[in-house]
């Protein structure tokens, strides 16, 4: 997979991530990640700002590194019996920043993994990567053929279900504490109907302009906060 950005390439360099290669434009001096290249080892090659667009049109900050593809985990690996474990599910979102944007507030929230679907969903790729700003490095993600028998089975493992909609009970009124799972639904159309009978709870967030929707990265961190809040606020 090919990655690019300062600050995810000195979060795969912090990790045991495997390296194939790395290039660099000439005139980069990021002293960091110079330290952290000669801590590993590892040989780069040098390109001018030319060569470096052959390999990525975007801002690449005049770094690419080649590495090995992502990890998904399996869904047992994100299940736990701590009584205040936090996951979230994202329900065939499509668009890849909006990934990325989750996977860094998760991150920053600790949240102990994020959940998506194998098809009709966005998957980990160079542009999720770079949006997250390099917290995909330390963020469990499990795919799975079917979200409602993931659901079924959080449900089994005490886990309460919490979805997201412009239809519901106000976010702030929910109680998150104990086991807990969020749910993000699409872009366009929100939730998926099956989705959305499987949740125990709605939350919805209230719209006081003229704008009847948030993004849903940005709804998605109001409520894992929300969320986050209550935890600390029980400890």
């Amino acid at each position: 997979m090919i990655v690019y950005g300062r600050n995810v390439a000195k979060e795969v360099l912090k990790n045991n991530k495997k390296v194939r290669k790395i290039y660099i434009q000439k005139d980069f001096n990021d002293k960091e990640i110079f330290s952290l290249i000669e801590k590993k080892n590892l040989n780069y090659q040098t390109l001018d700002k030319k060569e470096l667009y052959r390999f990525e049109k975007f801002s690449h900050q005049g770094i690419i590194l080649d590495i090995e593809d992502f990890r998904y985990v399996e869904l047992d690996e994100l299940i736990n019996n701590n009584e205040n474990s936090t996951i979230v599910i994202l329900d065939h979102l499509e668009d890849p920043h909006n990934l990325g944007a989750i996977i860094r507030t998760c991150e920053a929230a600790g949240i102990d993994g994020i959940i998506i679907p194998k098809n009709r969903s966005v998957s980990v790729n160079s542009t999720v990567m770079k949006t997250s700003a390099g917290a995909l490095e330390n963020v469990k993600i499990s795919i799975v053929t079917n979200l409602v028998q993931t659901i079924k089975k959080l449900k089994e493992k005490g886990y309460w279900i919490i979805g997201t909609d412009m239809e519901g009970i106000n976010y702030t009124e929910i109680d998150y504490k104990g086991k807990c799972c969020i749910i993000i639904g699409n872009e366009g159309n929100g939730m998926s109907n099956s989705i959305s009978k499987s949740c125990d709870f709605i939350a919805k967030i209230p719209m006081y302009g003229k704008i009847n929707s948030l993004n849903a990265s940005v709804a998605a961190g109001i409520i894992i906060y929300e969320a986050i809040k209550m935890i600390h606020l029980k400890k």
